[in-house]
């Protein structure tokens, strides 16, 4: 049976590659936001949902943070690691000179941040859904207006590239996450991410969980911490291990750990991408 794929849409946006990458044969059903990716998961209208996690220009991507820690049961069954290009995108026959407004998602006007400054500083900046949406929203402008976009979007909207490759910094990598309602199995090169929190705030906490980290020699890939949304000053921490919550060298720890914290929350066990953008 054919797997069923939810990604932040519509066609063209770099989550649809990464899901093309992932399973280039599965049904891909775009939805306009995180969320609603998570929901079409939740409910069944989709196996598995895409969407990115962490950008290396641009850092973590808050809403899938903010959906893992707060809303969601789904779990992280796999990684993916996409090279993100962007273009500059216009209306076939536009001049860039023409251009008056700029349409693209955040992350995407973020990491092409000093092209903009640069080359189009009186240009309004227009934050869009996806960049897949700030093409259409360009093609249907009024206006002479550009979007920035990858492009098969180009390709897709019949839009034409002006400026290739304008993103701050090369390479510009993105990792998406596969959200699933299980994690993956153990494969012995395994990464598992969590959160935590604690309910009072004094000297040693934090050292008090990432020490028995140390002290069973286990690898942290990534530790950072989001508002925890409920007062100011309270803080959740991400952590991203080597190993999986199976192993009984993680298991053990994660049990040290739990009694620790006021609030832990495993994200799931998958596959390491070893694969070099």
């Amino acid at each position: 049976m054919v797997r069923r794929i939810a990604y932040l849409g519509p066609p063209g946006t770099f989550s649809e590659e990464a899901a093309l990458k992932y399973d280039a044969e599965a049904r891909l059903l775009p939805f306009s936001s995180v969320p609603a990716v998570a929901s079409a998961v939740d409910t069944g209208i989709a196996e598995e949902g895409v969407v990115a996690i962490e950008n290396s220009l641009d850092g973590s991507v808050t809403d899938t943070l903010d959906l893992l820690i707060h809303e969601s049961k789904l779990l992280i069954r796999q990684e993916l690691i996409l090279p993100i290009e962007h273009h500059l995108l216009v209306k076939p026959g536009t001049e860039a000179t023409e251009i008056r407004a700029i349409f693209s998602h955040p992350q995407a006007l973020a990491q092409c941040r000093r092209f903009l400054e640069r080359c189009f500083p009186k240009a309004e900046l227009v934050a869009a859904l996806s960049t897949a949406a700030a093409v259409e929203q360009m093609m249907s402008a009024s206006t002479p207006t550009a979007a920035i976009g990858n492009r098969r979007a180009s390709q897709l909207y019949a839009a034409q590239i002006v400026a290739t490759n304008i993103q701050d910094r090369s390479p510009n990598i993105t990792r998406f996450v596969v959200l699933a309602p299980q994690d993956h199995p153990p494969t012995g090169q395994d990464k598992t991410s969590l959160c935590f929190s604690f309910n009072e705030d004094r000297p040693g906490l934090l050292y008090g969980v990432l020490k028995e980290f140390a002290d069973c020699n286990i690898n942290l890939a990534k530790i950072e911490s989001r508002p925890s949304k409920e007062s100011l000053g309270e803080y959740i921490f991400l952590v991203d291990l080597e190993g999986h919550r199976h192993d009984s060298s993680i298991r053990q720890v994660l049990e040290k750990i739990r009694p620790k914290t006021s609030i832990f929350k495993i994200f799931g066990s998958y596959p390491r991408c070893n694969e070099k953008a």
